[in-house]
């Protein structure tokens, strides 16, 4: 689903998703002399989705490729960052920044409490995750839960192309580390409107995507696309549902989200990651703690506590469909 709030700008050009980051970085490393763009593969072949392509040509030796070397990769970021530089580096798949952990942990993400404030990270790290035919257990996980249990690092992930294009900048931008987590599969698809240029974004926010009066149904990434077909589906029987898409999970937007489940008196939270330890029991744990009468108890839907298996058909039945989120939240609220 396209954003339209921006299709009336003049400015906009229809982009896809991939397109839209290509963009965002061209728009930082002109803008910003202090930006370094690396990673694996990223420079020369343009990446392996493509979405760098040509920026090491306009852009010469502040875009390069590196070895096979997560922890060197945001290592040397880190220093970089704290040298006066502004780092934008490629995890290819967020299941290889495992690798590399101890360096956003324990280092990217002390940098500016560990200095008293003296000193800043402004590192952005791109990744992208998500469950995709044939990608096997090793690069299907979605992880960010494990990142937003980190102080001191920004999470965000975007789901259209205007906002793969903005957040992006955003976290550029930002002085703290900012983990983008883009989405594979949209990186061909996911075509919209997108306004260039503009002004840069602070860090957090929602998206209201869908207005409703019998339930909220918060989600993120591209399992936004499943729940606005559901919401579709389930408005044609007479229910109405509120899809909030939580485009910065931190900062995290609670207050917006608990006046919408106050409203509504139900909250439904939908992302692809595992249910056990996701970052659903959080958001469903901040609406509980504001004391919020909900009529039912909250549901978490994602993925069952499993590895993703490469065969299309059962990573097609793992993963929660339009048909599969709608059947679930109508049964949720006849109980």
């Amino acid at each position: 689903m396209p954003d339209t709030s921006v299709a009336a700008r003049p400015e906009a050009r229809e982009l896809t998703y991939g397109e839209a980051v290509n963009a965002a970085l061209r728009r930082c490393l002109d803008e910003r002399p202090d930006t370094l763009l690396y990673g694996e593969d990223i420079a020369k072949p343009g990446g392996v989705f493509g979405v760098t392509r040509g920026l090491r040509r306009d852009f010469g030796d502040r875009v390069f490729d590196t070895p096979i070397s997560e922890s060197a990769i945001l290592g040397s970021a880190v220093g970089a960052a704290m040298l006066g530089r502004r780092p934008i580096v490629e995890i290819m798949w967020v299941d290889f920044s495992l690798v590399a952990f101890d360096q956003v942990v324990n280092q990217l993400a002390n940098v500016r409490y560990v200095s008293r404030g003296e000193l800043t990270a402004p590192v952005t790290i791109r990744t992208q995750q998500g469950s995709a035919p044939g990608a096997c257990a090793q690069h299907s996980q979605s992880l960010e839960a494990l990142f937003l249990h980190v102080p001191g690092l920004r999470v965000c992930m975007p789901w259209t192309a205007q906002d793969a294009y903005d957040l992006l900048v955003a976290a550029v931008a930002s002085d703290d580390p900012v983990l983008v987590i883009e989405n594979r599969t949209l990186y061909p698809a996911g075509k919209g409107p997108v306004a260039l240029g503009g002004p840069v974004q602070t860090p957090g926010g929602l998206r209201v995507r869908r207005e409703g009066s019998d339930a909220t149904v918060v989600t993120w990434g591209a399992m936004t696309a499943r729940v606005l077909a559901a919401a579709a589906g389930l408005a044609d029987e007479g229910i109405s549902l509120e899809v909030l898409e939580t485009v910065w999970l931190n900062p995290f937007p609670t207050d917006e989200i608990v006046a919408s489940a106050t409203r509504t008196g139900a909250l439904a939270v939908v992302h692809e990651a595992n249910v056990t330890g996701g970052f659903g029991a959080e958001v469903v744990a901040r609406v509980a703690g504001r004391g919020v009468p909900l009529r039912v108890p909250p549901l978490r839907l994602g993925l069952p506590d499993t590895r993703v298996p490469a065969a299309p058909s059962l990573v097609a039945g793992l993963l929660p469909g339009p048909d599969a989120v709608a059947g679930s939240v109508r049964d949720w609220l006849r109980t």
